[in-house]
């Protein structure tokens, strides 16, 4: 047992270090390269003076841009992962994910009414964050009315919702000018980390570090929570209080990554199966291997996204490339263990 401890927690420590590496790596990249030292250069100028040997504008590039941008890209790499493990768990079903309660339609739904209206930058993400959290409200609202099984009346929910709302998207692009409105709400549904600024993240840090703090902290108990709520009750846990808990905090994590990043799809599907091949299903260890991985893959996918074009490609539109396949693969690989 000790062996297997040490060697799951080998494998955070080396996603640890692998994410530092790889955010190292994505500021150096792109169509305005920049070298190590000219990085250590800029940074170090903010703590000590330093005689400049770097472009202004490539100062301008990294702190206001390209920073911002890869900052973002982890928070919502982690947080999407880890709202799709703890989906998981709750409604103990492999094949949830973060949009399970409708939370990426209401978003989408409140972008493209933002969009409809004129506004755009923040507004756009104070309404894409707003109706995502009412959506899942409703959801929840009307799970609760269900007879029977409370998480099976939720799923259900969720999908009757989400389908009302994604109704109402398709509605308002109807309407949309499609001179000016129509493309800008279509690029928006298809996931992009282009443009981001220092107040993106200001914007959804706090929402995402408070969803995933207390998902950290409770990733002892979700274990429980997968066993079903008879046990949970013999061992003296709420069943019913800690699933509420977890679902807010997943869709509060959600609503923050979609409405400063679009639809990204799979994120919270795959890597949640992809870091139980890691560690196993033991959420003390799944949780926070899912935190990493998801971070470091959304990463990696918006350096593709940025860098493999000369027109940036929607990031949405590349994770459904790599995830699409690579479930089949899982799926496919978990059929021939069975």
């Amino acid at each position: 047992m000790k062996k297997a401890k040490l060697s799951y927690s080998l494998i955070i420590v080396l996603l640890f270090v692998a994410l530092i590496v790889v955010m190292i790596a994505s500021i150096t990249i792109g169509r305005y390269p920049m070298s190590i030292k000219e990085l250590a250069g800029i940074l170090g100028s903010k703590i000590v003076p330093i005689e400049p040997f770097w472009a202004s504008v490539q100062e301008s590039l990294l702190l206001n841009h390209r920073i911002p941008r890869i900052l973002l890209a982890c928070l919502v790499g982690c947080s999407l992962a880890t709202a799709g493990a703890s989906y998981q768990g709750v409604f103990q079903n492999p094949m949830a994910s973060p949009d399970i309660l409708g939370a990426s339609s209401g978003a989408g739904f409140g972008a493209a009414l933002a969009i409809l209206f004129g506004f755009d930058g923040s507004m756009v993400v104070t309404f894409a964050f707003i109706f995502s959290l009412l959506t899942v409200l409703v959801v929840i609202y009307t799970g609760n009315m269900a007879k029977g099984k409370r998480v099976l009346g939720l799923v259900l929910a969720g999908i009757m919702v989400g389908s009302l709302v994604s109704s109402g998207t398709s509605f308002i692009k109807m309407v949309a000018d499609p001179e000016d409105q129509l493309p800008a709400i279509t690029y928006w549904m298809m996931g992009s980390l282009n443009g981001t600024n220092p107040k993106d993240v200001s914007f959804a840090i706090i929402p995402m570090a408070i969803g995933l703090i207390p998902l950290f902290l409770l990733r002892w108990r979700i274990n429980i929570l997968t066993l079903g709520d008879e046990e949970a009750q013999t061992m003296g846990v709420n069943a019913k209080y800690l699933r509420f808990i977890v679902i807010l905090c997943a869709t509060l994590i959600t609503a923050a990554s979609v409405s400063v990043s679009g639809v990204i799809g799979w994120v919270g599907l795959v890597i949640p199966h992809l870091s139980r091949r890691m560690v196993g299903n033991n959420y003390k260890y799944l949780m926070p291997t899912s935190m990493l991985f998801g971070a470091i893959f959304l990463l990696l996918v918006d350096d593709i996204s940025r860098n493999l074009l000369t027109t940036e490609i929607p990031i949405g539109i590349l994770t459904s490339f790599i995830g699409a396949p690579f479930f089949i693969y899982l799926i496919s690989k978990d059929g021939e263990h069975n």
